[in-house]
């Protein structure tokens, strides 16, 4: 039995004892749980009690943003060791499975994922997790930089699906914060800048406190002329990341992007939208999308590391454990200056 952050049902957390499995296998690693951040799917679990046709049917621990301490080391392990500052990729797939063995494990259909319906999350203080997906994390990056990769690793994901080049100009649509992360990774990976759209302006001001960030509130101005005024008339950016998931947003998006440019869709709608494929094709842009991450971790922690991404100025507050219902429920009430809740196990 282990002390855990348990969504009961729907719109009910408890701090309590739960039964979680914790066979340590050859080729797994112990850790101690320093620091989680609280993500939008975690929130969107709590409240809505599903995401898709992923059902939360039996009380499940929440948490798949984490960092921690190897306390002990399957008999195989020769990557880490006890003592070791890391932190943790939460998608397992089958190493077997045909898209494993393609390099795209983050769509292989057995993955199991940490706080996805029925499977347990990290916020409890010791996991068992398998050493391959477990990272040792530079001295120079803090637990709570850690807790941020998996949010982060989404936004290298996008960047490196994106293939930017040197000098390129991108735009992302949506600043919330994994708009917010593409843009970090996209600068990381070489853009010259950033041009960020949406209506939140506090998050927004936040965006445009980073070097190369151009932050463009569309309720008082137009995307368009922002690119326009950017990249000439006639032309548009060299890459846009769709990351609002906000079906109001793809013709904007289809006309920013230059001829022969890449769009690339992060945001997820919650339902089918509708899409201009010949504004699209007249352009002949590349279209790119974004589920999750893979062999991505250790360049998302390498840019952190280097201090070309700081993510620290992302992190609105940090509870303690004891304190984990309050910090959900401000994640849930959605304050509008809020980007990352981070909750600190030890």
């Amino acid at each position: 039995m282990a002390v855990a952050l348990v969504l009961e049902r729907k719109d009910v957390l408890s701090l309590r004892d739960i039964d979680i499995p914790e066979t340590l296998g050859p080729r797994d690693v112990r850790v101690q749980i320093s620091t989680v951040g609280i993500c939008g799917s975690d929130v969107h679990y709590y409240t809505h009690g599903r995401i898709g046709h992923f059902v939360v049917e039996e009380p499940m621990v929440l948490g798949h943003e984490g960092s921690g301490v190897v306390v002990e080391i399957g008999a195989a392990v020769t990557n880490l060791k006890v003592g070791d500052r890391v932190c943790m990729e939460p998608g397992i797939p089958d190493p077997t499975s045909r898209a494993s063995k393609l390099g795209i494990y983050n769509v292989d259909p057995a993955v199991t994922f940490w706080a996805t319906p029925p499977v347990h999350g990290c916020l409890t203080p010791l996991v068992v997790h398998p050493a391959a997906f477990t990272y040792r994390l530079p001295d120079n990056v803090s637990f709570a930089d850690g807790a941020m990769v998996e949010p982060f690793a989404i936004g290298v994901q996008a960047a490196v699906k994106a293939k930017i080049k040197p000098g390129d100009t991108c735009v992302v649509t949506g600043c919330g914060p994994i708009g917010i992360m593409v843009a970090l990774a996209a600068l990381g990976a070489g853009a010259g800048k950033v041009i960020v759209s949406d209506i939140a302006a506090p998050k927004l001001e936040i965006a445009g406190r980073y070097a190369g960030i151009i932050p463009v509130n569309v309720a008082q101005s137009s995307l368009r002329d922002a690119v326009r005024a950017e990249c000439g008339e006639g032309w548009g950016a060299d890459v846009v990341f769709e990351a609002s998931g906000s079906p109001r947003v793809y013709d904007d998006a289809l006309a920013v992007v230059r001829p022969g440019g890449t769009l690339v869709l992060v945001g997820m709608p919650v339902d089918k939208v509708s899409f201009d494929i010949v504004a699209a094709q007249a352009k002949e842009i590349t279209i790119e999308t974004v589920f999750r991450y893979a062999n991505v971790y250790d360049r998302a922690i390498a840019l952190i590391a280097s201090g070309k991404v700081d993510l620290k100025p992302l992190i609105s507050g940090t509870y303690n454990f004891a304190d984990s219902i309050e910090a959900f429920e401000r994640a849930a009430s959605g304050r509008p200056a809020d980007v990352k809740l981070q909750i600190r196990m030890m």
